[in-house]
């Protein structure tokens, strides 16, 4: 038997499932991420960085190495190219792959779990295409660059949790870096204000992107319905659904009153995005949510 309780066969059978979801997801992310057309994002001062900036005069105190000679022969005055100065940033992913997430109350609409992957795996892509370091929250995949890290990220993402909901992971925060999480916030709310608190202990600011269901706002159920967690943990059956609504809408509303309210506490952004939107708008929100220099509201 192997690790997990699967047989040989099955596992085989899970691992070829999970591969071939691979190559669509990065096609489909390379695609969103290259309708976005972002780009690189310097700081916009001198200092150490591979792109040309700006050419100044010359100063005292210049380096004779600084000195560009093909534009100082232009004229009578010698100057100095400087590049513009970037800093690597470290940005950390978590992406709810509870069971709450593989829902859709149409099928003509994205599962959660497809909309957050795919726009985790862009904003990864617009990331490292930009120079950043990209990595999972945590100890499994720590933030580094290049492409092999994306297909890292492409393979966890596209993994299951088998339990409704999964709470966010809170070890290993790097200081001072960016962090990005993007959940139904269905669950215990318990896990995600330890991740929160953890990370503004280190000096972590990032968002909190709050993906629902169309159907998960509007609450349009009637009559005899029964409810039941994608995890099957879960199951409610009610004769009269309608007598439900109130009091579900109010819950919601706390709730992400509350994940506003810890935001706004730990200096995090927070955004919501349902699934029959855009992607391409969720994905520039995000992208313009972690600069600094953004002044997007939520």
């Amino acid at each position: 038997m192997a690790p997990g309780g699967y047989t040989p066969a099955t596992l085989r059978t899970e691992g070829e499932e999970e591969s071939a979801r691979l190559p669509a997801l990065l096609a489909r992310a390379e695609h969103l991420a290259g309708a976005v057309l972002l780009g690189a994002h310097g700081r916009r001062r001198a200092g150490v960085g591979d792109d040309f900036w700006q050419y100044r005069p010359a100063q005292i105190g210049d380096s004779r190495r600084m000195i560009d000679h093909r534009r100082s022969a232009m004229g009578d005055h010698e100057f100095v190219r400087e590049r513009e100065w970037q800093i690597a940033q470290s940005v950390m992913l978590w992406l709810d792959q509870g069971a709450s997430m593989r829902f859709s109350s149409d099928s003509r609409l994205p599962q959660k779990s497809d909309r957050v992957r795919l726009l985790g795996l862009a904003l990864a892509i617009l990331l490292l295409r930009g120079g950043e370091r990209v990595g999972l929250t945590g100890t499994r995949l720590p933030p580094r660059r290049g492409n092999p890290q994306l297909l890292r990220l492409a393979e966890v993402f596209c993994q299951d949790d088998k339990a409704d909901y999964s709470p966010p992971e809170h070890r290993a925060m790097i200081p001072h870096a960016r962090a990005v999480f993007i959940s139904d916030f269905m669950g215990d709310m318990s896990g995600v204000k330890l991740a929160l608190t953890k990370a503004a202990d280190r000096g972590v600011r990032g968002v909190l992107y709050h993906v629902l269901d169309p159907s998960e706002e509007a609450f349009p159920f009637r009559g005899r319905t029964i409810f039941e967690s994608v995890g099957g943990t879960l199951r409610h059956e009610t004769l009269k659904a309608n007598d439900l609504r109130d009091r579900y809408l109010e819950r919601l509303a706390t709730r992400k009153a509350e994940l506003q309210s810890l935001c706004a506490v730990t200096g995090w952004r927070y955004g919501l995005h349902h699934t029959d939107a855009s992607a391409q708008a969720a994905l520039l929100w995000l992208y313009a949510a972690l600069d600094a220099r953004a002044g997007v509201a939520a």
